[in-house]
C-alpha cells in the first residue's frame, strides 16, 4: 500500500503544492511491475486526486480517519491499475487481435458521448489535461479491451437460478421482515403564529365535519393540505410505525380500518388522518423481493468471478509490488 505523511495528504488536496524534486519522485516512482508493464505512484495518485477534496470536506475534523481513507483509496487505485494491467497482459499472451477498425469505432463512439462529437472540444480538453491524441486514443483501446474480456470471463459466467434465489429468502428472513403497518392519509394545516394556529384548528373542524358528513378525504386533502402528498390526496401509501413523529404514531396505529382521527396538533401544524387499512408484521413475500435478492446474489456472484478470474491471471504472469 502507499502510504503518504498527512502534511503531503493535506498539501495534495489544496493544489498539489509539492516542490519539484520531490514531485518527481512521486510520480516516477515505480509503485508495482505487471511482467512488463510499469504503475507509477503518480498514476496511482491521480485518480485518487478526484475524491481527495470531498473527503477532506467530510473529515476535515478528524484528520486520522481522512488519513486513513486517503491511504485506502490509495490501496484500492493500485489493485484497480493493476487488475486492468493483468487484464491487458492476458489480451496479448491469449494472442487476441483486435481490428484498428473496431478500435476506431469505439473512439468515435467515446467522442460522440462525451464530447457531443465536437472535435474541438476533444481537443482543448485534452491538451488541458496534458493528453495527447494518441494517448487518448490507446486509453480508449485499453478500456475496450478490458470490458470485453471481463465480458468473457465474468459477466457471461452470471447465472442466479431460481432454487438460490429462494434459498437465499429462506435464509436470511430478517432481511424482508415488515413491521405492523397502516394506509394512511394525512391532512396537514401549518401554523407558524398563534393566530394561523387559530385558523387552522376551526379549518381543521371543518373539514373533519365534512368528511364525516360524506365528503371524500382525499378530495379534501387535495384541497385544504399543506403536507408533501396534497396533490396525492394525503396519501402515504403503506407505513411503518417509525416513520411517523411519535405524535403520529401513537393515534395512527390505535385507529380502524376506514376510521377518521381526532385533530392532532404538534407544535408545527395540525393533521387529520384516515386509515384505509391495515397489516400486522409480516415477512415480505418472495415475490415482491425476487428481483431485489437476484441483484444481491448477482453482485455476490460477479465479485467471485472477478477475483477467481485476477487470482488466476496473478499465478501465471510475474507481478511485484514495490
Amino acid at each position: 500500500m502507499i502510504r503518504i505523511s498527512r502534511g503531503f495528504i493535506i498539501a495534495w488536496v489544496a493544489v498539489w503544492g509539492l516542490g519539484s524534486t520531490l514531485r518527481a519522485e512521486l510520480v516516477n516512482g515505480v509503485q508495482a511491475v505487471v511482467y512488463d508493464a510499469v504503475i507509477t505512484k503518480g498514476e496511482v495518485e491521480s485518480s485518487v486526486a478526484l475524491v481527495a477534496g470531498e473527503l477532506q470536506r467530510q473529515y476535515r475534523r478528524q484528520p486520522e480517519v481522512f488519513e486513513q481513507k486517503i491511504n485506502e483509496a490509495l490501496a484500492e487505485s493500485l489493485e484497480k491499475a493493476l487488475q486492468q494491467q493483468l487484464i491487458l497482459r492476458d489480451y496479448v499472451a491469449s494472442g487476441y487481435q483486435m481490428p484498428e477498425s473496431i478500435i476506431a469505432e469505439v473512439v468515435q463512439e467515446r467522442i460522440q458521448s462525451e464530447f457531443n462529437g465536437n472535435r474541438t472540444k476533444l481537443t482543448e480538453t485534452l491538451q488541458a489535461r496534458g493528453v495527447t491524441f494518441e494517448q487518448f486514443k490507446k486509453q480508449t483501446r485499453d478500456r475496450f479491451i478490458i470490458s470485453q474480456l471481463q465480458a468473457k470471463n465474468i459477466y457471461q459466467e452470471l447465472i442466479i437460478s431460481p432454487n438460490k434465489l429462494e434459498v437465499y429468502y429462506l435464509n436470511h428472513p430478517d432481511e424482508f421482515k415488515m413491521e405492523d403497518q397502516v394506509k394512511l392519509r394525512m391532512i396537514v394545516l401549518n401554523k407558524a403564529t398563534e393566530a394561523e394556529a387559530q385558523t387552522a384548528r376551526a379549518l381543521a373542524g371543518e373539514i373533519s365535519s365534512k368528511i364525516k358528513q360524506g365528503a371524500a378525504f382525499a378530495e379534501m386533502a387535495s384541497v385544504y393540505s399543506q403536507g408533501s402528498k396534497r396533490n396525492e390526496g394525503g396519501d402515504w401509501g403503506w407505513v411503518e410505525r417509525r416513520v411517523l413523529r411519535q405524535e403520529l404514531a401513537g393515534p395512527a396505529f390505535t385507529l380502524k380500518p376506514g376510521e377518521l382521527s381526532e385533530t392532532i396538533e404538534t407544535p408545527e401544524a395540525i393533521y387529520l388522518m384516515l386509515v384505509e387499512d391495515k397489516r400486522s408484521a409480516h415477512r415480505k413475500p418472495l415475490a415482491d423481493v425476487r428481483t431485489e435478492i437476484e441483484r444481491r446474489l448477482l453482485t455476490d456472484e460477479q465479485n467471485r468471478l472477478r477475483k477467481q478470474y485476477i487470482d488466476r491471471l496473478k499465478k501465471k504472469t510475474y507481478v511485484r509490488y514495490f
